[in-house]
């Protein structure tokens, strides 16, 4: 009897796959994720014709891909955190699976994306890809997610990018990435998380950044996928997005996505001031633009930002005061300023009274406030002059 689904997830297997495990026609579903499988995938892993969702991830498998896998119908491929290499992105004959998570792995060259057209998320971060971003990327046009952090991609961000109109989640982080942020990323209006922190990008932040319509206000997002068969229903969903939440590299899990409007910019070049048309970003709850070179003072309109828990504008050339607007935000947790030439008294009220760790004040000569447990002299008891006793004579 030919068994149509194999899960044999988070168990302890060993050893290499059987080549006989692939010569069933009826295989279905096969999830071996999360175990201690080794080795090279057999070469007939194409005979499986009826395969649609094939999970692979949490192993030690190795090598490259079998380029009969091109023949599956598949609709899932899971072959993350393993140890595969060579640039792999065969020829699928239909449309690409819906969902690829090719991350932690050891895959290197130009990322190729021509026989993708049907993929709705892409996540290659983690591996060894390098050189430009491909244009095969606009011919897919059901793209939702594209994840191609912590790799060695050295291009500049190309205007094609613009194309990609469905895009709901872009993380470039971690590059080499080059050029300027290319004025017509407005044009995505579905963008909800932009992270292209940790490259080289250099000029302004676009003024029509306060377009991006899709961080005014926030949109589902296509993140999970069901299989059934018969009697039998399996969902999966894909993993956690990987990005700098509140100071630390956290994973933000796909089923709240959904909430999370992220705009990540730091650790480039970037010079300019902030434009005050971000602050049209409502819907943003986290705003990072530190290790930048930008100047300026910091624009009132960021006290627009109702739903923003954390703000870092730190290490770079900002100059004046800290906009008392901030004091409007009510879910702020994380406000960083420090390393730059900030003056006069820090905002009070609502949750800037609980910003008050020093460090994130520190290199900022010209503040005080109560946070910093330094007196302004507005706040100072005006001293009296001492009293002089008039003499008889």
């Amino acid at each position: 009897m030919k068994v149509p689904n194999i899960i044999l997830s988070n168990n302890n297997f060993t050893g290499s796959l059987p080549p006989g495990l692939f010569d069933n026609p009826q295989l279905y579903v096969l999830s071996l994720s999360r175990n201690n499988f080794y080795g090279e995938l057999p070469n007939n892993i194409g005979n499986a014709t009826s395969i649609r969702g094939l999970k692979l991830d949490g192993n030690n498998f190795l090598g490259k891909v079998p380029e009969s896998i091109k023949i599956i119908d598949l609709d899932l491929l899971d072959l993350s955190n393993n140890r595969f290499s060579g640039n792999f992105f065969p020829a699928f004959w239909r449309f690409g699976p819906t969902i690829i998570d090719l991350s932690s792995n050891e895959f290197s060259g130009e990322i190729q994306a021509d026989f993708l057209s049907g993929t709705r998320v892409l996540a290659l971060g983690k591996n060894k890809f390098s050189g430009n971003l491909s244009r095969s990327f606009t011919r897919m046009s059901w793209l939702v997610y594209l994840d191609i952090h912590d790799n060695q991609i050295t291009s500049k961000l190309p205007d094609f990018i613009c194309q990609i109109s469905t895009l709901q989640i872009l993380n470039l982080r971690n590059n080499s990435i080059q050029g300027s942020v290319p004025d017509c990323m407005s044009n995505l209006t579905d963008l909800q998380i932009l992270d292209l922190s940790s490259n080289h990008l250099v000029g302004e932040i676009p003024l029509n950044f306060g377009k991006l319509t899709g961080m005014i206000e926030t949109t589902e997002v296509f993140l999970s996928l069901n299989f059934g068969i018969n009697d039998f229903n399996w969902e999966t969903k894909i993993k956690d997005l990987i990005v700098n939440w509140k100071k630390s590299i956290q994973g933000l899990s796909s089923n709240n996505l959904k909430l999370y409007s992220l705009l990540d910019l730091s650790s480039n070049q970037l010079s300019g001031e902030i434009p005050a048309s971000l602050g049209s970003l409502k819907a943003l709850k986290l705003l990072n633009v530190s290790f930048n070179k930008l100047y300026g003072r910091i624009p009132n309109s960021l006290g627009d930002l109702k739903n923003l828990e954390s703000l870092d504008l730190s290490h770079n050339n900002l100059l004046g005061s800290i906009s008392q607007s901030l004091a409007k935000l009510q879910q702020l947790t994380i406000l960083d300023v420090s390393n730059k030439k900030l003056i006069g008294k820090i905002p009070v009220g609502n949750q800037m009274d609980t910003m008050n760790n020093p460090n994130f004040y520190a290199n900022n000569s010209g503040l005080c406030g109560m946070q910093i447990r330094v007196l302004c002299p507005e706040d100072m008891s005006p001293t009296k002059p001492p009293r002089v006793e008039s003499k008889e004579t």
